[in-house]
C-alpha cells in the first residue's frame, strides 16, 4: 500500500472510530432517554369509592378531577389488591415487594430493616435521583433517598413538623419545630420545590405521600363547610344483617368492634368541639340516628381531606405540563390500602372485605400507557416495585415475591402466566380496632377467609383467642360480601379448590405456619 493509500486509510479509520464513539454515546444517551421519569404518589386509606374515576354511590356528589384527569389520560386498575390493609406493612410491602413475613413488617409495630431491599434504593443506584418528600410511616430512619423530607409518625394535619435529610431523625411531638400550613398543602410546595432543582442529567424517582385521608380527620381551613349541605348516599351494606357471617366475625362488629353503631370511639369522636368542621349533637338520638348522623360527618370529613389532595394533585400535572415533563414522566396515584366508609357498617381497614382490601391504582405515560384505559387483571401491591423497577430498565432481584405488570399498563391485558388469585393475610389480633388474625384468597370471582382468631406472637398483636371459622363469598353474584355462602352446597367443588389454592400461594409465598402450634390445633380442626 503506497503512503496516499496508506494516510487515506488510516484517517478513514480514524474517522470510523471517532464516529462509531460518536454514536455510542448517542445510543446510550436515547436509552438513557426513554427511561422515563417516576412520579409515585401515594395517599393514606384512600379509597376507591371515594375516587369518582372509579363510580361508587358518592360520584354523583363527590369528585376528584385532577385524580381522574389521570385515569382519563391513562389507565385506571380495577383489580389492586394490598396483601396486608393496614399502613405499616402495606407501605414496606410496596418498597421491598414482599410480604410482611419476609420483609419484617407484618404489624404496625415493626420497623422495616434498614438493610431491606427497597426499590429506591434500587432505583438510586440504578442512575435515578430519588426523594421522598411526605409521610413514611415505617420508624425506621428512611433510607435509599438522594433527599427526603418526612412528617414524623402519623404527622398533623395543620402546622406540621417535618424532618430533613441531614438532620437527626427523630419521633413524637417534639421531633422538631411545627411548621406554619396544611400538610397536603406543604408537601405539594416541597415537591414542586425540589422538581425546580433536580440533577437533569439523571431521570428522577419523586416519591410523594400525602398523610390524607388518614384519620382523624382534619380538613384545610377552606373546606370545613364543603358538602355542608349535601346528603351524602349511604352504601348498599350499610344496614348488613351480621347473621350471614361465621362465628368468627358476626360479634367483632356490634359489642367490641369499629361499626359505625356502637362504634369504638366514632360517636364520641364526631360529637367532640375539636373537630375542625364542628361537632354534632347526638343528644337523645336512637342508635339508628345516631348511625346516620355519625356517617354523615365521618364521611364528609374524610371527602374534605381527600378534595385537598386532588386540588395539589391539580398543582403537580400543571407543573409538569408546564415545565414539559409531562410526556416523559410515569405519574402514579395509589393509597396503602383502602378504607371502609360505612359499607358493612365499618370504618377502618384491616379486613380482607373488598373496600379495605382493593387500592387505586391509577398510571398515566404518554405514549406508552393507552389514554382511558382500564383493566381488571388481579394486581397486588408487592407488584409495584416489580413495575417500577421495568420502567427503569432495570432488573428485578430474585428476592421480590411480585411480579411487574408493565405490560398490563400498556396493552390492558395479562400477560400469559399471569396471576390467577392474590393472597392475603392481617397479623395485627385484635390490636387498636379488634380485627381477629385472619389469612384468605382472592381470585377473579371468588373470595375464601379463614379467620383463626390467634396472635401468633406478633407485635401488638392481643394475646386472646377468638372464634375461628371460614367465609366464602361469589363476588359475582354477592359483589358487597353480604352473603356468606361457605356453607352452601352449590359451591361445595369451588371452595375446595380455593383451599387448595390457599395452601399453594403459602407456600409459594413462604408462608408456613409449623412454627404455630396453635395455628396447626385449629387448622385440624376447622380446615374439613
Amino acid at each position: 500500500m503506497n503512503s496516499v493509500l496508506r494516510y487515506l486509510f488510516s484517517s478513514f479509520t480514524s474517522v470510523s472510530a471517532g464516529l462509531t464513539f460518536v454514536w455510542s454515546i448517542a445510543a446510550a444517551s436515547a436509552e438513557a432517554a426513554k427511561r422515563p421519569n417516576i412520579l409515585f404518589i401515594m395517599s393514606d386509606d384512600h379509597a376507591t369509592n371515594a375516587i369518582s374515576a372509579y363510580g361508587s354511590h358518592l360520584t354523583d356528589v363527590f369528585k376528584t378531577p385532577n385524580i381522574d384527569r389521570l385515569a382519563k389520560e391513562g389507565i385506571r386498575m380495577d383489580r389492586t389488591f394490598c396483601v396486608n390493609a393496614i399502613c405499616t406493612p402495606s407501605r414496606a410491602s410496596i418498597l421491598t415487594g414482599q410480604y410482611g413475613h419476609i420483609n419484617g413488617v407484618k404489624t404496625l409495630r415493626d420497623p422495616i430493616p434498614a438493610d431491606a431491599i427497597n426499590v429506591a434504593d434500587l432505583l438510586r443506584k440504578g442512575g435515578f435521583q430519588t426523594a421522598l418528600i411526605g409521610k413514611w410511616h415505617l420508624h425506621t430512619e428512611p433510607f435509599g433517598f438522594d433527599y427526603w423530607k418526612v412528617g414524623p409518625g402519623q404527622g398533623y394535619y395543620h402546622d406540621p413538623i417535618f424532618l430533613e435529610k441531614g438532620t437527626p431523625y427523630k419521633t413524637g411531638r417534639d421531633a422538631g419545630p411545627r411548621v406554619e400550613g396544611y400538610y397536603t398543602d406543604l408537601i405539594t410546595d416541597y415537591a414542586l420545590d425540589w422538581l425546580e432543582n433536580w440533577d437533569e442529567s439523571k431521570p428522577f424517582a419523586l416519591f410523594l405521600h400525602h398523610k390524607a385521608p388518614h384519620g382523624r380527620w382534619e380538613p384545610a381551613d377552606r373546606h370545613k363547610s364543603f358538602l355542608e349541605d349535601v346528603e351524602l348516599p349511604e352504601p348498599d351494606s350499610l344496614w348488613e344483617d351480621f347473621s350471614h357471617r361465621s362465628e368468627a366475625t358476626r360479634d367483632f362488629g356490634t359489642s367490641i368492634s369499629h361499626r359505625l353503631a356502637d362504634r369504638r370511639n366514632m360517636i364520641d369522636d364526631v360529637t367532640s368541639p375539636k373537630w375542625a368542621a364542628g361537632p354534632i349533637d347526638v343528644t337523645g338520638m336512637t342508635e339508628t340516628e345516631k348511625t346516620k348522623a355519625a356517617y354523615q360527618k365521618y364521611v364528609k370529613d374524610y371527602l374534605r381531606c381527600v378534595k385537598a389532595v386532588d386540588e395539589n394533585i391539580g398543582r403537580v400535572l400543571e407543573y409538569l405540563e408546564e415545565s414539559g415533563l409531562e410526556e416523559n414522566t410515569l405519574v402514579i396515584y395509589t393509597s396503602d390500602q383502602g378504607m371502609f366508609l360505612g359499607e358493612h357498617d365499618y370504618f377502618d381497614k384491616r379486613w380482607i372485605y373488598e373496600e379495605a382490601f382493593r387500592m387505586p391504582f391509577i398510571a398515566r405515560l404518554p405514549g406508552n400507557i393507552p389514554a382511558g384505559s382500564h383493566t381488571e387483571a388481579l394486581c397486588a401491591n408487592i407488584d409495584f416495585a416489580p413495575t417500577l423497577l421495568s420502567y427503569a430498565g432495570l432488573p428485578v432481584p430474585e428476592e421480590m415475591q411480585g411480579k411487574g405488570f408493565r405490560s398490563i399498563l400498556e396493552t390492558g391485558k395479562q400477560p400469559e402466566g399471569w396471576r390467577e388469585s392474590v393472597y392475603y393475610r392481617y397479623w395485627m389480633h385484635l390490636n387498636g380496632h379488634h380485627n381477629p388474625g385472619h389469612f384468605g384468597v382472592r381470585t377473579d370471582r371468588y373470595k375464601l377467609i379463614f379467620i383463626y382468631g390467634l396472635p401468633l406472637g406478633s407485635s401488638g398483636a392481643v394475646d386472646r383467642q377468638t372464634p375461628a371459622g371460614w367465609e366464602f363469598y361469589d363476588l359475582e353474584k354477592d359483589p358487597n360480601e353480604i352473603n356468606n355462602s361457605y356453607n352452601n352446597p352449590e359451591y361445595r367443588a369451588v371452595i375446595e379448590e380455593l383451599k387448595l389454592e390457599l395452601l399453594r400461594l403459602k407456600d409459594e409465598y413462604q408462608d408456613g405456619d409449623e412454627a404455630y402450634p396453635d395455628l396447626q390445633k385449629v387448622i385440624a380442626e376447622h380446615w374439613n
